[in-house]
């Protein structure tokens, strides 16, 4: 037996020991909160939406009806829920991966790279409460970085364009109220497609030491499952990726709300989340850890 795991056997033997109130999960979060990489990623995430708004003033919008196509773009200007969906649509494909990679795939890794996973566990904390912990802090902030874009761009964009209905590229509009409903839901789904990049940051993380390798594998597997999903000639197969679902949000956008795409994309993303978080915890309760 390693040497951590004799001092957290004799620990665990002590009277008063309980090893469900080890790591806290408010202190978890307040650990990672004080992270650099925290605040930046949040104030980048702050920042895109003013950028938007200043492109628009130079640039103006897309214009699209020419050719007979309206796009989400062509709409960004007319209400401020319009361009809380265009900053989502300019974002789910790669920008909001980022902070999930990161926050998922740093949490472990850089406790080794500091050396200081081998202390906790000697502390002791449980390894399947120390992932927990993690893994729930973790998704934590990766779903406030979900909610923060959209809820700063619908401020953002209310005070350049105004409060008013979600006009639809199809034609039409939700009424205001409902808007925020359909955003909701548009929200809630762009987080259940990024699990996928989540667990295979997370088990990336239990595997390596180096937290850029679990965070830059993490975002260059999810790029590759983009790429296969362009290939047309993998007919049906491509259902099978989560790629292939991650804009189905859009159905949300809908005269009529459309609920098919999102039901099999979560499901999709679920699946592959479950077994990837499985393989996380087994691997890192035979893992040595010497770090």
């Amino acid at each position: 037996m390693s040497s951590t795991g004799t001092l957290t056997g004799a620990a665990e033997s002590a009277p008063g020991y309980r090893a469900g109130h080890t790591l806290p999960l408010r202190v978890e979060a307040l650990r990672q909160w004080k992270r650099r990489r925290t605040l930046v990623m949040g104030g980048i995430l702050v920042a895109l939406p003013f950028i938007l708004v200043a492109a628009f003033a130079i640039g103006g919008p897309a214009d699209g009806a020419g050719n007979g196509r309206i796009t989400l773009m062509d709409t960004a200007t007319t209400s401020g829920a319009n361009f809380a969906a265009t900053c989502l649509f300019v974002s789910a494909g790669f920008l909001l991966v980022i902070p999930v990679a990161l926050f998922c795939g740093d949490t472990v890794a850089s406790e080794a790279s500091w050396s200081s996973l081998r202390y906790l566990l000697a502390a002791p904390v449980p390894r399947s409460r120390l992932l927990a912990s993690k893994l729930a802090v973790a998704l934590g902030y990766s779903a406030a970085a979900m909610l923060l874009l959209p809820l700063v761009a619908l401020a953002v964009g209310t005070v350049a364009y105004g409060w008013g209905p979600l006009s639809l590229p199809t034609g039409g509009a939700v009424p205001a109220g409902d808007s925020l409903l359909r955003l909701g839901i548009a929200v809630a789904f762009v987080f259940a497609s990024q699990l996928v990049t989540a667990g295979l940051a997370f088990w990336l993380s239990t595997r390596t030491d180096a937290p850029l390798g679990a965070v830059g594998g993490a975002v260059g597997l999810t790029i590759v499952g983009n790429v296969l999903d362009a290939v047309t000639a993998l007919g049906d197969w491509r259902d099978f990726l989560p790629a292939h679902w991650q804009f189905a949000w859009i159905d949300a956008l809908q005269p009529q709300l459309e609920w098919g795409g999102m039901v099999k994309g979560t499901a999709i993303s679920v699946t592959y989340a479950v077994v990837l978080f499985a393989l996380a915890f087994r691997g890192f309760a035979r893992k040595d850890i010497v770090s």
